[in-house]
């Protein structure tokens, strides 16, 4: 099944729901189309257009900022899936101090790597690899998880999302 973008009533993402769920929320009247797919929904006696992009109707307050879970998708997503080493496509996490050194598995120490980097790295220290990262790991911004919760960026978000690199580097 399709998803689609929850955005408050102030246009800021709150989350990636089914479209079954956003539809729902177009008829209870809570929400209005902003986007749609160009698909629709058929009954008998109403055409209703598939949500790509929902605004709520009322403000909700977010009471906490959310932490965004430290897994494997969500590193690839992070590192656009490519070896922070080398560039090529990632298969693999790496930690930067590997745990058997001390380090511990937090977004400051883990990235995206291939399978020959995180061969060649072992359980070594990126000084004694003579490797070097491409790009330091960071803690990613509040809107990234909304890009892992999907998968992808529908180019319709974009708007509301904010290109994946400026919410990184930001």
């Amino acid at each position: 099944m399709s998803r689609a973008l929850v955005l408050n009533a102030t246009y800021e993402p709150l989350c990636v729901v089914s479209t079954r769920r956003a539809l729902l929320l177009v008829l209870d009247d809570k929400a209005e189309l902003i986007h749609d797919t160009g698909l629709s929904f058929h009954s008998e006696r109403m055409v209703i257009p598939e949500p790509s992009v929902v605004r709520l109707s009322y403000y909700v307050k977010v009471p906490y900022q959310a932490r965004i879970a430290l897994n494997r998708r969500a590193v690839f997503a992070r590192d656009g899936h490519r070896c922070q080493y080398c560039g090529s496509a990632a298969e693999n996490i790496d930690h930067v101090i590997p745990r058997s050194r001390g380090g511990a598995h937090t977004w400051d120490n883990v990235v995206a790597a291939c399978r020959p980097c995180n061969t060649r790295k072992r359980d070594r220290l990126l000084e004694e690899s003579g490797m070097r990262l491409h790009r330091k790991p960071i803690i990613p911004r509040k809107r990234t998880w909304i890009l892992v919760a999907n998968g992808t960026m529908r180019a319709d978000w974009e708007p509301y999302l904010g290109a994946l690199e400026s919410t990184l580097s930001a």
